[in-house]
């Protein structure tokens, strides 16, 4: 008889009740002793498995979970975190391609919190603030990893990289993602300062796996791999995408992987930016495994398998709805490439929520630039977090960015948001008009509440 665990949304709720009684997600504390004291207490439980860590300025998550999903074909029972979720705190601790169960979570919370309360008395007897949300959470996740136990970690940093509380860990393979400007007030103004602070991940002897860069960011990653006497392996280099074509769903790669070529890879994910993300998730298995060359069936069936919920997911039909966290001019811009070239739109209707601490005006600015007349209605509007910028007072920024104010829709209701942009998509004379909605991962997770998108997609159950 096989065992069903019993779900404990009270339980879960409990749980994220006290995360958040600590220093918001947002609040970042440059600091690792507490973490490295966190873990001391634990008996070390970052080190229970090897780690391939993530970070970078755009495509972590969904290069983490393409990561995850080759893993898995390749039978290799896996642990991921990742940031943040959509609807529920399971979603950040992942078990073999599922969130970590409620009665788990429970448990190990439970297990965990006498031992967190020791750290933070330390803290506050020091005249330092308590663990934050972002550390307990991460303290959590390796307690949970460690309890399974899995065999390998998928680590996505929570932003930078050198003092980020995932940085406890000793990745053996450190993966970097494009970089490019967000969060200028804490990891620096320039790419090369920014990269400079991610390039924290790469340890000694392991191996740095990195996207294409901007020739600053590149160099200074190169000097840190050098330092730790890590190899490194660069996107364009080493390998990369060597051919792309469009399919329904998607697209077919051709892959020069570090062991091996690969070709006709289906990916189910949209843009170049995926592609790319996918060479880079390959190398990383690659190298974590050995460099050696993997069976292509396995890699094929890795692939198809994977799933990035929240970025350019198509929410409903009829009109057709789009959701994608693009939280920074960058996103914004590899997603607008991504929907002219895979969606048939004549007509996008925007539905924008953006936080504060984002540069809302170079986002507006990027969204004219990339889609000029192809945006001519809007929705401003926000969502339920304390941190999104009041509706009123983006739309202020949006006619600063040139948008019209007769095109404009303003409700602090995100459902009102998504009818009327429902129905002037409806409006548009050839019926080629869709709806997208972006700006912030909040905003689009209560947007796929609300649009019947928000179950975890990555069920085995649904993989076929």
């Amino acid at each position: 008889m096989s065992y069903e665990p019993t779900p404990d949304p009270e339980g879960v709720a409990r749980v994220y009740a006290d995360l958040l009684s600590r220093a918001p997600e947002n609040k970042i504390e440059r600091r690792l002793e507490p973490m490295r004291r966190a873990m001391e207490v634990l008996g070390d439980p970052q080190k229970s498995a090897p780690v391939i860590h993530v970070t970078g300025t755009n495509g972590k998550t969904s290069t983490a979970r393409m990561i995850e999903s080759l893993l898995l074909a390749h039978d290799i029972r896996t642990g991921r975190y990742t940031s943040p979720h959509l609807s529920s705190v399971t979603e950040r601790i992942v078990i073999d391609g599922n969130p970590v169960q409620d009665e788990t979570l429970v448990r190990i919370w439970d297990e965990i919190a006498p031992y967190l309360q020791i750290v933070d008395s330390e803290l506050e007897a020091d005249g330092q603030h308590r663990l934050t949300f972002f550390e307990a959470v991460t303290i959590l996740a390796f307690a949970v990893f460690a309890d399974e136990p899995v065999e390998v970690v998928v680590l996505e940093v929570g932003m930078g990289g050198t003092w980020d509380a995932t940085n406890v860990a000793d990745a053996q393979v450190a993966v970097v993602t494009p970089i490019s400007l967000d969060h200028t007030d804490l990891l620096g103004d320039t790419v090369g300062e920014i990269a400079g602070e991610k390039a924290g991940i790469i340890k000694p002897g392991s191996v740095l796996v990195s996207s294409v860069q901007e020739p600053d960011a590149a160099q200074v990653l190169l000097e840190r791999a050098r330092e730790a006497g890590a190899e490194w392996r660069f996107e364009g280099v080493e390998f990369g995408v060597e051919s792309r074509t469009l399919a329904v769903g998607g697209q077919v790669l051709d892959l020069r992987g570090l062991g091996a070529r690969y070709q006709q890879i289906a990916v189910p994910l949209f843009g170049a930016h995926q592609a790319e993300n996918a060479s880079v998730a390959l190398a990383a298995v690659e190298a974590f495994l050995g460099e050696r060359p993997l069976n292509e069936d396995l890699v094929r069936a890795g692939f198809e398998a994977a799933t990035s919920p929240g970025r350019l997911e198509i929410a409903r039909t009829s009109p057709t709805f789009v959701v994608d966290a693009g939280h920074n001019p960058a996103g914004v811009h590899v997603s607008a490439e991504a929907i002219k070239e895979s969606f048939g739109f004549s007509k996008l209707v925007l539905v924008l929520g953006i936080l504060k601490e984002k540069d809302a005006a170079a986002m507006l600015a990027q969204l004219r630039e990339d889609y000029g007349d192809m945006i001519s209605d809007v929705a401003i509007t926000q969502s339920a977090s304390p941190r999104a910028i009041p509706a009123a007072e983006l739309a202020e920024t949006a006619l600063d960015a040139g948008f019209a104010e007769e095109d404009l829709f303003i409700t602090e209701r995100l459902d009102d948001a998504l009818d009327w942009a429902a129905g002037r998509a409806d409006d548009t004379e050839d019926m080629g008009g869709g709806v997208l909605v972006t700006g912030s991962i909040t905003l689009v997770a209560e947007a796929r509440t609300l649009l019947g998108a928000d179950h975890d997609q990555t069920d085995k159950s649904e993989e076929g």
